[in-house]
């Protein structure tokens, strides 16, 4: 957490909860100082929607952007052009469902976790939640407190169907195969629950509705291209560029070296490689994930290359490679927060594993997670 020259306070510091694994206020709290410190308020028009991105006539270095001011003025458009766009408008917008046969006449309620913020209206209730991201562990521990029965189901095959022993009443499925109009869920596991609610914890599709993406950019089942290493357009580059697509990643230190990247090319310090070469490189990428089976909509996850992409961009701006227990520890993190354990937060020994992280035993990875020390 934290940018290279901006770390995430220390726990005597944070904002709020001194534990490890902030929420969502605390990393809010801290970019806001962020932004406030670093001078970006000044340069950062707030309270207005971007509606159009557009080429001047065949040219790639001009760039007209038009907006509206949505609290002041909504019906008056601005404009302005410039040289280069650089797309930074994130990728946990537009929520993504799954797809369930027998879904129209199912009779009960369904919600995107981009709209959960509080367990209360699940009291009682039978849940069935879709996904195996943090989005899905975090939201089944907080609910389950309320609710008569959280069921987990998911694509993965990674897991025993069941109870869990942790808890009296969270239940992982396998995917759910169709629902009926009598309110019943069934899942792929052969089991079924008579729920009241769908949670879909199924992340989100990539949106940009501000200009032709087939100009710019194909959009197909999330899968944004051709980009060069998921930054640049080839046939644009380096006048068009998005920052912050990539995912399953440490997400402030791929943000940071992503925009250095970008930084530089466009001041002239880095050169990219040939549009024929950048564009054998997204070919390549592709065949790859082919040969690995997955799912186009995987395309811009970095698990599991992300130590080789974070380091090759560290290389392109001339920053030293990223320090292995760095990448070491974020696997850890990861695995632990995908326990079921709800107390993962005071277990974990932030001081026992910071000591962890400088020995050698770490750098070199012969470590597990059930050495996690109960603090």
């Amino acid at each position: 957490m934290g940018f290279s020259d901006y770390p995430f306070p220390d726990p005597e510091a944070s904002f709020g909860d001194p534990r490890a694994f902030p929420g969502h206020g605390e990393v809010l709290a801290f970019i806001e100082a962020f932004a406030r410190e670093e001078g970006l308020i000044d340069v950062v028009r707030l309270g207005v929607e971007v509606v159009r991105v557009e080429r001047v006539g065949e040219r790639k270095d001009q760039w007209v952007v038009e907006w509206r001011r949505t609290l002041e003025t909504p019906e008056a458009l601005e404009k302005e052009g410039f040289e280069a766009v650089v797309v930074c408008n994130g990728h946990h917008t537009q929520p993504r469902f799954a797809d369930i046969p027998g879904i129209q006449k199912w009779p009960g309620k369904q919600i995107h976790s981009h709209n959960y913020r509080y367990p209360e209206p699940f009291q009682d209730q039978v849940v069935v939640i879709i996904g195996r991201g943090a989005s899905a562990f975090d939201i089944s521990k907080e609910i389950s407190k309320l609710a008569k029965e959280v069921h987990v189901a998911s694509r993965s095959s990674d897991f025993e169907p069941g109870k869990l022993d942790e808890y009296d009443n969270i239940w992982q499925h396998l995917m759910i195969k169709c629902v009926h109009e009598d309110g019943t869920v069934a899942f792929e596991d052969g089991s079924a629950v008579l729920a009241d609610v769908i949670l879909h914890c199924t992340g989100y599709s990539c949106s940009f509705p501000f200009f032709d993406a087939n100009e710019i950019v194909n959009i197909d089942d999330n899968r944004v291209g051709p980009l060069f290493k998921h930054v640049f357009p080839p046939h644009l580059a380096p006048w068009i560029s998005f920052v912050g697509l990539t995912s399953k990643s440490i997400i402030f230190l791929m943000i940071e070296l992503q925009s250095k990247w970008v930084a530089k090319v466009l001041s002239g310090k880095v050169k990219l490689p040939s549009m024929e070469d950048m564009l054998s490189s997204v070919k390549e990428h592709y065949v790859t994930m082919k040969e690995m089976h997955r799912p186009k909509h995987h395309t811009h996850y970095l698990t599991p290359q992300e130590p080789e992409y974070l380091n090759w961009l560290a290389a392109e701006i001339g920053l030293p490679p990223i320090e292995e227990w760095k990448l070491q520890m974020y696997s850890l993190v990861m695995k632990c927060i995908m326990s079921h354990d709800g107390g993962y937060r005071d277990k974990w020994d932030a001081d026992y594993w910071m000591s962890q992280s400088m020995s050698t035993n770490l750098r070199e990875g012969t470590f597990n997670i059930e050495s996690l020390p109960n603090s």
